[in-house]
């Protein structure tokens, strides 16, 4: 089945998550390539200096706030999105919040907190889009996981299970959306440095910027495939650990990353 990849002349494009990290970089990115991007996050006022900083591009980002947390929120968002600027094009599901918890202390609601936003916060925004773009046969959609969700690692139970979730979700949507004529992609990035990152208080190899990151983010939108991963040394070397047994996985992770050496 060929890969169909959306333009800006097939519509707009939206972007969650818009006003920070990853999610502000790409919507920057998009109006470098002649996108008009609608941009979503709970604050308006954060969205609006966003697109001041688009102006002279040759596409605008236009700020429209929501929570991707509320699901009826969401659906009528698209709804006016697609009334006052045409059909979304491109829609890419990128609001996210990073909570770690450790084992000693486990905290519930960090786990509540992820789901909420990573995968049922993807979810909210998906319906109504996949919805649309299926009537009208066409469309592409992407949501931000991380290559943390590939294996279990330190601190990241919460976290990482939300992205676990997120990727299983694009990998089983996928096959329905090739039928709807809709190209499905994950976003699965290793570090990059964001106000989230910045907290981390562990080794985070092959750290990426923003702006580059953003580039790889809108070079595989363009391409199509199904999953866009950057760093790719990172990735290749996270690939292969997830085809290692446990009794080799746990003990290289924890040397790896000094939490044979730590305390509880």
């Amino acid at each position: 089945m060929s890969i169909a990849t959306m333009t800006p002349a097939d519509g707009v494009a939206w972007l969650t998550g818009a006003s920070s990290g990853i999610g502000k970089a790409t919507a920057l990115e998009l109006a470098r390539r002649g996108w008009t991007v609608c941009i979503t996050a709970r604050r308006l006022e954060e969205l609006e200096a966003l697109a001041g900083e688009a102006t002279g591009m040759p596409g605008r980002l236009v700020a429209h706030a929501g929570d991707v947390t509320d699901e009826a929120g969401m659906a009528a968002l698209v709804e006016t999105i697609e009334r006052i600027h045409g059909p979304i094009a491109l829609a890419f599901f990128n609001a996210g919040v990073a909570p770690y918890t450790r084992a000693g202390a486990l905290d519930v609601e960090a786990f509540r907190q992820a789901l909420a936003v990573n995968v049922l916060g993807a979810a909210n925004g998906l319906a109504p889009v996949l919805a649309r773009m299926g009537a009208r046969k066409k469309g592409q959609v992407a949501v931000n996981a991380s290559v943390a969700g590939y294996r279990g690692l330190p601190k990241a139970a919460a976290y990482g299970a939300s992205k676990a979730a997120a990727i299983h979700l694009c990998e089983a949507l996928k096959f329905d959306c090739d039928n709807l004529g809709i190209t499905m992609q994950v976003v699965n990035p290793g570090f990059i440095d964001t106000p989230l990152t910045r907290k981390n208080d562990f080794p985070m190899p092959f750290l990426m910027s923003m702006d580059d990151a953003a580039r790889r983010v809108v070079d595989g939108f363009e391409r199509g495939r199904f999953e866009i991963i950057f760093p790719r040394r990172l990735a290749f070397i996270l690939k292969v650990m997830r085809l290692l047994p446990y009794a080799w996985y746990f003990p290289l992770v924890a040397r790896q990353t000094g939490w044979n050496k730590r305390e509880t």
